[in-house]
This record gives C-alpha cells, structure tokens and sequence, in this order.
C-alpha cells in the first residue's frame, strides 16, 4: 500500500486528501493518505467566525464560480445545497477618488464618462494599441507593464487599488507573469489588449454556439460562498476523508529523506515525538514553513521557499444599524488608491454581497489594513486599527455612529507575494523538488493565492498521483 503523508489540514492539503482518496477508491488502488494539520483544527485561514446571526469571515469570501476546480470539488462534496451566490445588490464596485466612491465603470460608454481618470489619462489608454512591445526576457512588474501599454494614471487609480485589495501586494514589486498571467498571454497571441479585446468579443459573440468560448482576461464569474460561510468547505472536506486520515495537533519538526521514500517527524498533540514513513510527502503549509522542514536535507531548496514573501494583513469586522449607512452607496465594496492616504486598503459589504450574514436591520462590514506597504498598520494596536477603520468608513462611505459589533482577526503572514522573477524561482524550485523522489509542493505560495488556485492545485497534483487510467495491471499470482 502506497502511503501518502501531506503536512497542512489547509483548504490545499484537505482537498487533495479528498481528491487521493476518491481517486484511488476508483481506480481499485490501495493508498494510505495521512493529513497532520498543527493546529487544533483544520482549515487555516479559512474559518468562519459564526457569533449568533453574525458570519464574519477571517480570511477568503468565496470563490468564482467560472473557476471549474473549485465547482467540481463542491460538486463532488455533495454540496449544492449549501451554496450561496453573491446577491445583485452587490454589483457595483467603487474606487476612492478624491475621498468619494466612485463606481468602476463596466462599459466602454461608463469609463468615457467615468471621473476617474481624467480626459488626458483616458486618451493616454486608448493609445494602448501603439504602445511598445514587450522587453524581451524580462519578468515586468505589473506596474511596468500598466504603464508601458496603458499609461500611469490608470495604473494609480485603477490597477493600484485593484492589486492592493486581491493581493494587498505592490504593483512595483508583483511580477506580472506570475500574479496576471493571462495578460501576458494577451498581449503575446494578439499583440495588444484592445486588439485582443476585440478578438474575444468576437468569439463571445459565436460562444451562443460555442458555450465554451471564454471571456476577457480579468476575472469572470458569480463570486460564490457557503450560506454558513467558506468554513464550511473545508468541515465537509475534513468530515468527508476516511477515519483517521486527519491527525490535528500534529506540528511537523523535520521531513527526512529514506531509502525509497521519506520519514515525516512530528510532535503530536500530547508533546510525544512520532516518526511517519511515506512513500510521498507532500508539503501544504505555507513555504516558510516546508523551508523550516527541509532545511537539514536540502538547504538549497529551502533558501529558495525562503525568498517567497509573505504579506501582513489584518481584518476588521464591523456590524452598523442600517441606520448608519443611510445615504452610503451600496454594492460589493470600495478599494483605496495609494495615493488617497488612506489608513486602510479597502472595505466590503459583506452583509450585502452574502445574505445571513447580518441580522436583519444591520449591515456587516469587513475592512482590510495592512499589506506589503503598510506592515506596519496590519499590526497596530487594536484600538488604533479600529481608529484607522473607522475613520476611512465616515469620510469616504459616510459611516454615522459607532459600530454595534467588531471583530479583528490578524494575519501577521497573510498572502504570499509573488515578485518579480517568482516564475524563474518556481523553475529553480521543481528543479530541486525532482531531486527528492516522492516530494511535492502544494500551497497557495506558488502558482496563485485563491481558493480556486487552490482546488486546481490539489486536484492536478491528485491525478499525477493517482492517474485515471493506471494502464494494464499484472495479472494476480
């Protein structure tokens, strides 16, 4: 029997167990799957703070639903019935101009009238079809890449805030291949975005016969969650492995290389030293942590996973009277520019994207401080981050009155940050990770930071493992 070990009980490592488990139960193939998890339950930074009518969540809201992955893996748990789309109220987005919202246009008529780039900016991108072309062998940064094709003004108001809130990261340092891949193959198979604008329009246009044609290059879909909040995927994934597959308490001191496979050395839950053998180890912790359990066996690798750096972010829950927010713009929430000054990078209205949860009569607020250029704010006292919070909600949304209800949940090492050169890093890293048979990576630290990323991650990974068709078997003795 093949066995398995994969150290992390994230949404990575539960959903690959899944994945290895069914597979393997399909294709007749005995395997052995263990998941030691070190904290006291599974499921990292997805979790669900569930205080009475309140679901506040600590970390991810949801995923796409055009993120095929992640749909088939809650298809697959059985979980349709728990699933819960953003609501229409929540369509609208806004981007602080100025210290007012002002909605992102969604039409090419909507951004000609739209006040946030001004006239000379806007005829600065619609030069775009005749910007240079790309650098040759050189990993841009986004930032480089926004304003080589579209100009800095729509990389200060829109690009910034949109990457400061997905990534809490800076377009300065962000390696465009890695985090916007999709742009660089743009511009590549069409030599720019407007000609490849018109190039997918076209094809959406025949998409009526060809359901599969696909959209532009920004993310499309319904942003999709749980009606008990995303903690739920990661219960029905725990609750779904078979009996004693999950070992939580279980914090990882060292991964050793063996004759023919690997030994997994951990503490367990009661302090006691405990030896694992595995034919396959598999690391789904963040990379700080799979450097930490490999640096004696392979120092070089782990200098590699150490490059990857993490950003802070904390979270703020707020809960108003609805009172509070009368006159406030409604929608899916607002970003702040870098160039607002503002405390906090931006704020969703979670209550108004998601139904239950709220009570009735009060909105649920979730706001974000921190990020790769704000360290520090991500780590003030609590009171100076509510200071900071509430503030940026009264000037810029008109917030009245204090909160009802808060909650602060801090990530000191929140979203990994994949800067410039992170696609020639992971070349380095697989290169190193072959030398050491049976090990694989498999983390958001990679190859994208999203739910959906995830879910990909684990199920490719599980069918490398476990392919569909094994091939012919010897026949029995």
């Amino acid at each position: 029997m093949e066995r398995v070990v994969i150290v992390g009980g994230g949404v990575s490592g539960l959903a690959l167990a899944f994945w290895l488990q069914r597979l393997a139960s399909e294709a007749g193939r005995p395997l052995r799957v263990t998941v030691l998890e070190a904290e006291e339950t599974p499921g990292g930074k997805m979790r669900t703070e569930r205080e009475g009518p309140y679901r506040v969540e600590w970390g991810p809201n949801g995923f796409l639903d055009s993120k095929v992955h992640a749909v088939r893996l809650v298809e697959a748990l059985g979980m349709g019935s728990q699933v819960l789309q953003a609501s229409l109220r929540s369509r609208t987005r806004y981007i602080t101009r100025h210290g007012r919202p002002v909605p992102v246009p969604e039409s090419p008529l909507a951004f000609l009238r739209s006040p946030l780039i001004s006239v000379s900016g806007k005829i600065r991108l619609l030069g775009e079809p005749f910007a240079p072309p790309a650098p040759p062998n050189r990993d841009e940064t986004v930032a480089e890449f926004v304003r080589r094709r579209i100009g800095p003004e729509a990389l200060a108001w829109l690009i910034d805030p949109m990457v400061s809130g997905v990534f809490a990261g800076d377009p300065e340092a962000l390696s465009l291949a890695a985090v916007f891949p999709r742009m660089v193959e743009l511009e590549r198979d069409h030599g720019g975005l407007f000609r490849a604008l018109w190039h997918l329009g076209r094809e959406k246009r025949r998409s009526r016969r060809n359901p599969a044609a696909g959209g532009m290059g920004q993310p499309t879909g319904v942003l999709t969650s749980f009606r008990e909040g995303s903690q739920s995927l990661v219960e029905t994934l725990a609750g779904s492995l078979a009996p004693g597959t999950l070992i939580c308490g279980a914090r990882v001191q060292q991964v050793h290389r063996s004759l023919g496979g690997s030994v997994v050395e951990f503490r367990d839950a009661q302090g006691s030293i405990r030896w694992l053998p595995a034919d396959r180890v598999v690391l789904a912790c963040p990379s700080y942590e799979a450097a930490r359990m490999i640096r004696r066996e392979m120092s070089d690798l782990a200098m590699l996973l150490d490059q990857i750096p993490y950003a802070p972010i904390s979270v703020v829950g707020t809960a108003f009277e609805a009172r509070a927010l009368q006159g406030s713009p409604r929608g899916f929430g607002v970003l702040h520019p870098r160039v607002e000054g503002r405390g906090s990078l931006g704020t969703l209205y979670d209550s108004l994207v998601f139904e239950n949860r709220a009570p009735e009569g009060q909105v649920l607020l979730r706001t974000m401080v921190g990020g790769a250029r704000d360290p520090v704010g991500a780590m003030l006292p609590d009171e100076a981050l509510l200071d900071r919070v509430l503030r940026d909600l009264r000037e810029v949304l008109g917030v009245r009155g204090d909160p009802v209800r808060v909650w602060i949940f801090r990530h000191d090492r929140g979203i990994p940050q994949y800067l410039r050169g992170h696609p020639g890093l992971l070349r380095q890293v697989d290169l190193r990770v072959a030398r050491w048979p049976g090990l694989h990576l498999c983390s958001n630290a990679y190859r994208g930071i999203a739910l959906g990323d995830c879910c990909r991650e684990a199920e490719t990974l599980a069918r490398q493992v476990v392919p569909s068709d094994p091939g012919p078997r010897d026949p029995p003795a």
